[in-house]
């Protein structure tokens, strides 16, 4: 709707005169100007009222400093009179504190008083018979401190040092009297401008409010259109929100099939691998079978088959348990100088001759807290990938160092705190990766490598457990520059490190006077158990359950060793073995499990009272394990 409307002029004009548009702007581009000019003036009443009040408080200090002055050549005095009394010393030290304290004053106070031609005349003698004052002091003082006390009184008797003392308060109070005269004008002064102030406040506020009432006039058709304009882009914002609400659900939508894509890869991948070694392992158990009904005896290939068929489906599994975090850890005060060179056979006979392992160990090394058996095994880990990138060989470099992440770095890298590291790196002068695959290089079943020459676990399972750890992991690499990979380990402070004792060679066997009881619930787990237990000549009794097994304790008290699975229904293997500690509180407890759910391992880590044996487990580990807790002290 225009605001245009027509009138007459006084001198007849018709329609077509100026437009009352600008007629009706004049008063309001006028009144604004003037508030414009009384601001101003506003601004600058303000900025000299900021002034005045500044000199009033620069005149206060200065009448306070002359006041001070005069002060400390009264204390000066009296040390010199104390001095001239007693003979002692220690009446001179407020003289000598004071004495460079006066010349520093006077010095302060001819910087105030610089633009003041009278009070700096009267600065001018104050400084003159202050020096003639201090003069007359140092002088009474010489005498007496050279033997002549009667002289020193002499002229402390004469009068000089009142006279000076005197003009000095003579000075003094002209000075004084000069300051207040300029304080009362300053004063008036800042009285006279404020008031002014004032006045030039409520004329702006008066211009300013007869400004808004003409604006608020002028505006009211101007409102009818807004609101039009308002309607339009309320009904805008609608259609927004629509599309918003649209883009948000294709985008939820690609965000599950990303999800569903990731997980479907996650699982085929271990479909494949496992399948793989089923295959292997069931085809070797079906030709022993043919072999042993044909009375052939020569099964050990087969065997051996189907056992590594066996441990490479048991590493699958604790990799998938250490990329989720879940593996159970038992960590150990570590010194990463004693274990990267005790893996050094074991690297080389790992990576074959054509690659050259190198060793680079920090002194002083700090101490870190880690599953040193997960270590060694992510150290194996990157050291094969190292390989698998040098098929012409290479070198393979290990370094050790002390680290600190700051915050800075801390605040890049989210959920990693600042602190002291031990770092661990291995570098290899492979291929490298492009930035692409190093980005998804921790990614599980992400593989660069030929289908059949990896299951693409082995980094995510170094990622699992360095972060399970409280660490972090880190990848350089370049395309034909070679790959660094850092993993840093907390350090702890005041650990003790046990000395590495000699390796057992023999598979340990038992005693049949040592009762082990085995207790799990599912059937074909706990007669392998039972029968790998008894061929180490134990004697072993079992239970299926929780309840049965206590009611098995109370009629065989002489048990050593409660052998139990950790995740069992009705009873749980920590409940159990509360229970049987309250009737045998010296029993010896090994738990077993796949996986935990927290009732023996916390925050990734097993409880410092627990020994626990993973599955699958070997005859060996299962008969070093029983060995190791059996000869432990009861718990």
């Amino acid at each position: 709707m225009s605001d245009a409307r027509q009138f007459t002029s006084p001198s007849g004009a018709g329609p077509d005169s100026t437009p009352p548009r600008a007629f009706n702007l004049a008063p309001l581009v006028a009144g604004f100007l003037l508030l414009v000019a009384v601001v101003a003036a506003t601004g600058g009443l303000t900025a000299m009222q900021r002034g005045n009040v500044a000199d009033t408080r620069q005149t206060v200090e200065l009448r306070a400093s002359v006041a001070r002055l005069f002060s400390m050549l009264q204390d000066a005095e009296t040390s010199q009179r104390g001095y001239l009394l007693t003979g002692e010393d220690a009446y001179l030290a407020p003289f000598r504190e004071t004495e460079g304290r006066i010349t520093a004053a006077l010095d302060r106070l001819a910087d105030a008083v610089a633009a003041e031609l009278e009070a700096g005349a009267a600065l001018a003698k104050l400084r003159a018979v202050t020096g003639d004052k201090l003069a007359e002091l140092r002088r009474t003082i010489d005498l007496h401190r050279s033997g002549e006390s009667e002289a020193s009184l002499a002229v402390v008797r004469s009068g000089e040092g009142k006279r000076l003392m005197d003009r000095v308060r003579a000075i003094v109070e002209a000075l004084e009297a000069d300051i207040d005269a300029r304080l009362r004008a300053r004063q008036d002064t800042s009285s006279t401008t404020a008031r002014s102030l004032q006045i030039a406040i409520g004329a702006a506020v008066l211009l300013a409010v007869s400004l808004a009432a003409y604006a608020v006039f002028e505006a009211a058709t101007r409102n009818r259109r807004i609101a039009a304009a308002h309607a339009d882009l309320a009904s805008a914002h609608a259609a927004l929100l629509r599309a918003s609400a649209a883009r948000e659900r294709l985008e939820d939508q690609l965000r599950q099939s990303q999800k569903m894509e990731a997980m479907g890869q996650l699982t085929g991948g271990l479909a494949h691998d496992f399948n793989n070694m089923l295959a292997i392992i069931m085809g070797n158990l079906n030709l022993m079978k043919r072999r042993i009904e044909r009375g052939e005896a020569r099964l050990d290939a087969y065997v051996q088959q189907a056992l590594d068929a066996g441990a490479r489906a048991a590493t699958l599994t604790h990799r998938l348990l250490a990329f989720a975090r879940k593996q159970p850890l038992t960590p150990e005060p570590i010194d990463c100088n004693r274990l990267v060179p005790g893996m050094s056979e074991i690297l080389r006979r790992t990576l074959g001759e054509r690659v050259r392992v190198e060793t680079v160990l920090a002194g002083g090394l700090w101490t870190t807290r880690a599953d040193a058996n997960q270590l060694e095994n992510a150290l194996l880990n990157l050291a094969v990938n190292a390989r698998d990138a040098m098929p012409d060989g290479g070198c393979l470099t290990i370094e050790t160092a002390n680290a600190h992440l700051d915050d800075a770095y801390a605040e890049v890298h989210p959920g990693i705190p600042a602190g002291q590291y031990v770092l661990i790196v291995i570098t290899d002068t492979g291929t490298g990766m492009s930035p692409e695959v190093a980005a998804r290089a921790f990614d599980p079943f992400f593989t660069t490598k030929s289908v059949g020459q990896g299951t693409g676990l082995g980094l995510s399972q170094v990622y699992g457990f360095v972060r399970q750890s409280g660490g972090h992991v880190k990848i350089y690499s370049e395309p034909q520059r070679g790959t660094s990979v850092k993993i840093y380990l907390p350090r702890v402070v005041g650990a003790e490190i046990a000395a590495a004792g000699p390796a057992d060679i023999a598979i340990p066997e038992g005693d049949p006077g040592q009762i082990i009881l085995v207790v799990e619930d599912e059937d074909g787990v706990r007669r392998m158990a039972v029968e790998a237990l008894r061929d180490l000549r134990y004697t072993v009794i079992h239970a299926a359950g929780g309840a049965q097994a206590l009611r098995i304790l109370d009629n065989h008290p002489g048990v050593a060793l409660l052998f139990t699975d950790v995740v069992m229904p009705e009873m749980s293997g920590r409940e159990l073995a509360d229970a049987a500690r309250e009737r045998h509180p010296n029993l010896r407890v090994l738990f077993t499990t796949g996986y935990t759910r927290n009732a023996i391992v916390h925050n990734g880590i097993v409880d410092a009272d627990v020994q626990l044996l993973g599955k699958p487990y070997t005859l060996e580990q299962l008969a070093r394990k029983v060995r190791q807790v059996i000869a432990a002290k009861p718990a």
